[in-house]
This record gives structure tokens, C-alpha cells and sequence, in this order.
């Protein structure tokens, strides 16, 4: 099995095959040409559009939220069902997803296994379906940058976290032709007995690795590849919507995120209400947690930005980063020798470096102090990299990897419930596209339309 995990871990930056249909026997259901066909409405579960944006609010019991969002979503969801099993299957096969299943499902919350069940029955898709491409999701690439900025960084010491979700721009149903990407989705969360949150995602997701809750803690997770690992341990799909649902505080999400870890992954978590930001960086037997002034966010070729937080997929303290990568320091002229023969060195960490350093750049370019807009724009101009002509030749290369590719970026203050969001289109990255304002505040306030379809 490891085997097979550390080949899906290291298919980044050159092209993955083009997506082929899974053997495995699923809806041939095509996508629904018009959205005015569908129902918009069930239950306390209810779709809406603003600005061009699809929204999804689900209420209720955990079964409840899930049945809603499988229900209106449905052919959405089938649709990026088919695309992550047909990536995964260039690397690891149906069967081992289920067994890697079968590893972590013990450790899944039970309410988090009657929400799938939920989206599976409301979709009426294979519940193991929905297993496998949890999985498959959990142990692929992601290319992923997340930062917290607050205090003296800010214009009014409140903070401001922003992230960007990467994966391959390549998954694509082989049934529709249509890109999981394209089926991005907001969503209002309002579960009885926890708390309400807002994250950006995709059909058939609860989240893309991160959101803001409606007691001021906001994260967002960026894989970071690691030997030091298990499928032993509770899914990130799950932790991360744990925090969403029930912390209050920075610690208790950090307590949640490091309990019955599985792999590698850095993680941004910021508390409005102290507010500072914190970064966790954790392997299956290591974690560190840290904030601006540790020591570890100065050790070269990286550096510290006075109370701003940031990390993309490369480890800093040495213990862990050990676990990743043979060589501490990934720029220079070596990181880039090991790029250009990465077939030979499997050494890719040049190009995450440069992806690190373009976003630090614009963080620490006289842009702040930082408010949500100047948080959008220096995240978006670091993904554009105008200024740095190796990542631009490296984002040409390695285009359909997920490396700078992101399926959608946000800026949120968790304070005040804003959020400033960008999807991704189907020839469109997101820091290419239009930026929406939304607020979870006044999404909570919404009614759902009159009239109710079920």
C-alpha cells in the first residue's frame, strides 16, 4: 500500500495522463443543461445564485445537511465523483481506495459517516463511491497557500486569513467532458447543535480544506508531502469540518487537527477574537505549531514577516521537513538542477519554493497594512507571479499538476463574517477571474424561496 500512496503523492509538475472512464460501474448521468430543470429546494436545504455564484445552504442534522446537498447538487456531484476516480486511477486502483478506506474509517466521526451517507442517498450515488473519492482526494496533489495577517500588519489589528485551493486542472468526467472545477459551490452551513460556517468547495465535498466559523476561527490546509505517514487516522476531510463545527478557539482547533493525524500537512489557523494566527506543520508522528516570531520561520532560504503567517507545500522545522526531503534548503541553483531532472531525483521542491517566495514577496512589497481587499490582491499578484519569471516557466511546464493552479482563492475576516472568494472557470484560474463579496452573517439571514419543489 505504501507503494502505491507515494506514487499518487509524487505526480506534480509534469502532466498526468488525460482522464480516461473508470471501469468501476457508475451513472452515465450527463450534466444538466439548465439549471431552471432542477429543484432548488428541500427540506431546510436550498440552492440560490448571487453574482454567478452558486450557493448552497443546508441546515439540520448531519444525515439532513448531506441528503440536501446530494439532492440539489446531484448531477454535480456525479460528475466529480467520475473525475476524481478516473484521476486516482492513473495511480492506485478502486479497491485500494476502499482498503484505505477501510484503515481510516474507524477514526471517522460518526456524524461525518451519516452526512456521506446523506449525500450518497440525496445523489443517489454509491456510498462507496463516495468513500473512494474522499480518499482518492485525501492522498493527491495539492498545490495550496495559506495566510494570516493581523495586528500591526492590518489597518485595524482585526485579521485576515486567505487561502488558495490547487489541485490539477486536468480532472475532468470522462462521461460529460466537464471539469470538476466547474462545479464549485459556496456553502452556508447551519447543523443543528454547532456552529454555522462558510467555505468555499465543490459538489459533492463538505469543504476544500479550510473556511471560516461563526466563532471567529478560520483555517485552511495545504498538503505537504511526507514519508512519515498513515491511512490509520481520520480523513483531513473530516478534521477540517470538525474545526468548522465545533472549535472556539485557535486551540481547540489545533488540538483537533493533531489528533489521529495521517499524513503531511501544513495548516493556517487563525482566532479572531485574540487575534493572532498560527501555523501547524505535522507528519503522522510529528508536529510543530508555531506563529511569526519562532525561530522556525526565520531559518534560511525562508524568512519572517512581522505578524503574518504563511506556508505552501514545503515543511520549515527541520525534524519534519526531514521527513519530506533529503536536502533542507529547496532554492538555488541545486533545487533548480533537481527540478529540470525531476524524473531522475523526484525532487520537486524548487518549484514550491519560488511559489512560497512570490506570495512573500508581495506580502512584505509595501502592500500593508493589510485589510481584506490588499489580502486578496497580494495572494492573487503572487499566484500571477508577474515578477517572477521561473515560477511563470514553471507553471507552463507543470500545467494539469496542481501547481499554482487554483480551483478557487478567499480572504476572509472572521471577526465581521466577510469574505472576499474567486472560482475558477473551465479555461479560467481563479486569481484570473472576478472577485465576489459575500458575508456569512447576512447568508445566515437569508430565507429559503417560497416556494418549495419537494
Amino acid at each position: 500500500m505504501k507503494k502505491q500512496v507515494s506514487v499518487l503523492l509524487i505526480s506534480i509538475v509534469f502532466l498526468l495522463p488525460s482522464a480516461v472512464a473508470f471501469t468501476h460501474t457508475m451513472s452515465d448521468t450527463a450534466h444538466i443543461t439548465s439549471n431552471q430543470s432542477r429543484p432548488t429546494t428541500i427540506g431546510n436545504g436550498w440552492l440560490e445564485e448571487q453574482d454567478g455564484i452558486t450557493i448552497l445552504h443546508v441546515s439540520g442534522t448531519n444525515y439532513e445537511m448531506g441528503y440536501q446537498h446530494g439532492f440539489l447538487l446531484r448531477e454535480e456531484i456525479h460528475e466529480n465523483i467520475r473525475a476524481f476516480l478516473s484521476f486516482a486511477q492513473t495511480s492506485i486502483s478502486y479497491e485500494e481506495l476502499l482498503m484505505m478506506w477501510e484503515d481510516a474509517e474507524p477514526y471517522v466521526p460518526f456524524e461525518y459517516l451519516d452526512e456521506i451517507q446523506g449525500i450518497a442517498d440525496g445523489a443517489n450515488i454509491s456510498v462507496d463511491d463516495m468513500k473512494a473519492s474522499i480518499m482518492a482526494i485525501e492522498w493527491a496533489d495539492h498545490g495550496c497557500y495559506g495566510i494570516a495577517a493581523w495586528g500591526p500588519a492590518t489597518i485595524d489589528g482585526n485579521l485576515y486569513h486567505a487561502r488558495s485551493f490547487d489541485l490539477p486542472s486536468t480532472l475532468r468526467d470522462p462521461v460529460s467532458g466537464r471539469y470538476a472545477h466547474e462545479n464549485t459551490v459556496l456553502i452556508v452551513r447551519d447543523p443543528d447543535n454547532s456552529s454555522a460556517s462558510l467555505c468555499p468547495s465543490i459538489a459533492g465535498s463538505f469543504h476544500t480544506g479550510g473556511g471560516m466559523n461563526s466563532n471567529g476561527v478560520a483555517l485552511g490546509l495545504q498538503i505537504c508531502w511526507s514519508k512519515d505517514q498513515t491511512t490509520q487516522g481520520n480523513p483531513y476531510h473530516f478534521r477540517v469540518q470538525q474545526v468548522l463545527d465545533h472549535a472556539t478557539t485557535a486551540f481547540e482547533a489545533i488540538t483537533i487537527m493533531n489528533t489521529n493525524r495521517t499524513h503531511g500537512y501544513n495548516l493556517i489557523i487563525s482566532d479572531a477574537s485574540t487575534p493572532v494566527g498560527y501555523v501547524v506543520e505535522q507528519s503522522a508522528n510529528h508536529t510543530y505549531i508555531g506563529t511569526y516570531n519562532d525561530t522556525v520561520e526565520t531559518m534560511e532560504p525562508f524568512w519572517a514577516l512581522d505578524h503574518i503567517v504563511r506556508r505552501t507545500n514545503v515543511f520549515l522545522d527541520p525534524t519534519i521537513a526531514a521527513t519530506q526531503r533529503k536536502r533542507y534548503d529547496p532554492s538555488g541553483l541545486l533545487g533548480f538542477l533537481n527540478l529540470l531532472f525531476y524524473k531522475k531525483t523526484g525532487n520537486f521542491f524548487f518549484a514550491v519554493y519560488r511559489l512560497y517566495q512570490s506570495v512573500s514577496d508581495e506580502l512584505a512589497d509595501d502592500q500593508g497594512p493589510f485589510d481584506l481587499n490588499s489580502t486578496m490582491a497580494a495572494l492573487r499578484q503572487g499566484y500571477q507571479a508577474k515578477h517572477d519569471f521561473l515560477l511563470n516557466l514553471i507553471k507552463a511546464l507543470g500545467k494539469g499538476t496542481g501547481m499554482a493552479e487554483a480551483w478557487n482563492q478567499w480572504t476572509a475576516c472572521p471577526q465581521t463574517g466577510d469574505m472576499l472568494l474567486s472560482f475558477a472557470t473551465k479555461d479560467t484560474l481563479a486569481f484570473e477571474n472576478p472577485i465576489h463579496s459575500f458575508n456569512l452573517y447576512t447568508l445566515l439571514e437569508e430565507e429559503p424561496p417560497p416556494e418549495n419543489t419537494v
